[in-house]
């Protein structure tokens, strides 16, 4: 009679401990989840405060100063007056066209160049393709006024490029590009090249081999799984380096300057002469929001398409 009641209890026991562990263990959990809830935060943290003070506050700041006017009572009146007085100089609206078309110039050049380089590097079995990706890479680790100083002793009057035509052909019409325009595009194809080599062969390495093979197995030539299977797949790659040439042309300095002529000038470059050639310090920052208005808007091309990989991702 008493073994009954003994063994109930100690199975009653047993099923109070599991019940105590089950009711603790989600409690576990939970402080775990809500601890780790907040790494990312601490994380992102510094870098985005670092943002916030040298980036973001200062373009805000530039923004606000030439969009208003203190009057002698010491409040604010919005005005457009500094950006009329900007656009009535004789050189502002030029250098601001000649700095876009340079710039998209030389993006469609570096795609144009690079593209095919890429499609090679990534479809290629040959040998020769590790001694094509180490040239084409090796720009990267030049900078970029020693860059600028060999290919003027290469292009220039006098330099490399002329000296060789003339020994091999006797022809002395050869113009030098430096100083005119097609030297700053030619520098910064030049300067270019690694970065948007990288970013479209890692867009190509997403193609896999499986669906190319399928395709050529149903008949389909080499511009067929092109346009229907390679392109589809690279065309975010394909932006994203567009977007970022974009950028990296646009708020080039040091090529244009070396490369460039006096006029037209890069908006880098005329910025500077605002600044501390003829001290207009107001002209100066009113091009600096421009420049900064223009490079957000593309900006925002490449963060839409980031974003939307992210999500179609489910990360």
């Amino acid at each position: 009679m008493h073994r009954v009641p003994t063994t109930f209890h100690k199975h009653y026991a047993w099923i109070v401990i599991i019940m105590e562990n089950a009711t603790q263990a989600p409690k576990v959990a939970s402080n775990e989840r809500w601890y780790t809830r907040f790494i990312p935060y601490v994380m992102v943290a510094p870098p985005l405060l670092v943002m916030l003070v040298l980036i973001i506050y200062p373009a805000a700041l530039s923004v606000f100063d030439t969009l208003t006017t203190v009057s002698d009572d010491g409040t604010f009146s919005f005005t457009l007056q500094n950006y009329v007085n900007f656009f009535a100089l004789p050189d502002a609206m030029p250098n601001l066209l000649f700095t876009l078309q340079t710039t998209i110039i030389t993006v469609l050049a570096l795609f144009a160049v690079c593209f095919p380089i890429s499609y090679y590097l990534r479809f290629s079995t040959s040998r020769l393709a590790n001694p094509v990706q180490f040239l084409a890479l090796f720009p990267m680790f030049v900078p970029g006024i020693v860059t600028a100083f060999a290919l003027i002793r290469f292009l220039d009057d006098n330099g490399w490029v002329e000296n060789i035509l003339f020994t091999l052909t006797a022809w002395e019409g050869y113009v030098s590009p430096i100083r005119k325009p097609q030297g700053i595009i030619i520098g910064l194809v030049w300067e270019g090249i690694p970065v948007t080599i990288l970013i479209l062969t890692a867009g190509l390495a997403q193609v896999q081999n499986s669906l190319i093979e399928s395709a050529r197995d149903v008949g389909a030539n080499s511009f067929q799984i092109f346009w229907r299977i390679i392109l589809p797949q690279i065309k975010r790659p394909v932006l994203i380096v567009l977007t970022l040439n974009f950028l990296g042309v646009f708020g080039a300095f040091t090529i244009p300057l070396l490369l460039g002529g006096a006029s037209p000038q890069m908006y880098g470059h005329y910025m500077q002469n605002r600044l501390y050639g003829t001290g207009q310090y107001t002209n100066a920052q009113v091009a600096a929001v421009i420049m900064f208005v223009i490079s957000a808007g593309v900006g925002l091309l490449y963060v839409r398409s980031v974003v939307r990989q992210q999500i179609e991702q489910g990360i």
